[in-house]
């Protein structure tokens, strides 16, 4: 009887089939291994563009603000105010810790929900911990009618646009 494990083959050769097998598994693992780090070095070096909305806003015509209102803009942040002077736009986020602060109506006063920080309706800070008033913004007509506001545009208080 033949002590080999298979028939017409010597232990000398199974061992050599042995070995390549776990070979090319080895090198098989590394390129594998290989692939993933090409693979994340590529998604590396490529470019991480993150798209923000351009901080130009049409907020619309000088006809839909009556004298006296004070519309919040909640999508950009802003407030529109119309008052005898003219208009002007102030941004919407408190100065104190970034919240997005609400008009009050009955109380004629912006309010932060959040630590309670008080402006008045020109941006003054009228109490609670925000160290600065809220940014006037740079507001000006466009060729066809239309309000249009700079977001990263900051002007001097009290430059109203006049219409």
């Amino acid at each position: 009887m033949n002590s080999t494990p298979h028939p017409g083959l010597d232990s000398h050769e199974v061992e050599l089939d042995r070995r390549k097998f776990f070979t090319q598994l080895g090198l098989g693992s590394l390129g594998v291994a290989a692939a993933g780090t090409l693979a994340f070095y590529y998604r590396y070096l490529s470019p991480n563009v993150l798209f923000e909305p351009s901080p130009i806003v049409n907020v619309g015509r000088t006809e839909n603000f009556p004298t006296g209102s004070v519309t919040l803009d909640v999508d950009s942040a802003i407030y529109l105010v119309h008052i005898a002077e003219g208009f002007f736009s102030l941004s919407a986020i408190c100065t104190h810790l970034g919240c997005m602060t609400a008009w009050k109506p009955e109380l004629n006063m912006i309010a932060c929900p959040c630590h309670g920080s008080r402006f008045n309706r020109e941006g003054k800070k009228l109490a609670g911990p925000a160290p600065k008033p809220l940014p006037w913004l740079k507001l000006w007509l466009s060729d066809d009618g239309e309000l249009m506001v700079d977001r990263s545009t900051t002007i001097p208080e009290l430059q109203f646009l006049r219409v």
